[in-house]
């Protein structure tokens, strides 16, 4: 039995078609967890479709660049370089993620842990 032939999807573009060649982004400050917010006052025409997806997409409210390439089922790669352009042309904003709270120090946990045996 010969195993089928692999499938190729009506909607399949190719990363180089999507980005007009570019591997890079016009900038390289985007992390996964970057978060990305999207300017209502900016006009959507002449956007590419993809360009046109994620500005839809960010319109509902702050995404990480995880997220969008999830959502969008693009390489995280292709989604960076799409996400410069759109930062560049001010359609988009980006932030980096909020900082979890430190940790506190193993010392202050210890004192804690035997001040509470002492008492019990």
């Amino acid at each position: 039995m010969t195993p089928p032939a692999p499938r190729r999807d009506k909607g399949l573009v190719r990363p180089y078609v999507v980005t007009e060649g570019r591997s890079h982004p016009t900038r390289n400050t985007f992390d996964l967890v970057t978060l990305v917010l999207a300017h209502e006052d900016r006009p959507l025409g002449g956007l590419s479709p993809e360009k046109h997806a994620l500005m839809e997409l960010c319109l509902g409210g702050a995404l990480s660049v995880a997220e969008i390439a999830g959502h969008l089922m693009l390489p995280v790669s292709v989604v960076k370089v799409l996400l410069g352009d759109l930062v560049d042309s001010g359609h988009l904003s980006t932030r980096a993620p909020i900082p979890s709270a430190e940790l506190p120090e193993a010392q202050i946990l210890q004192e804690v842990l035997d001040g509470l045996r002492a008492r019990l």
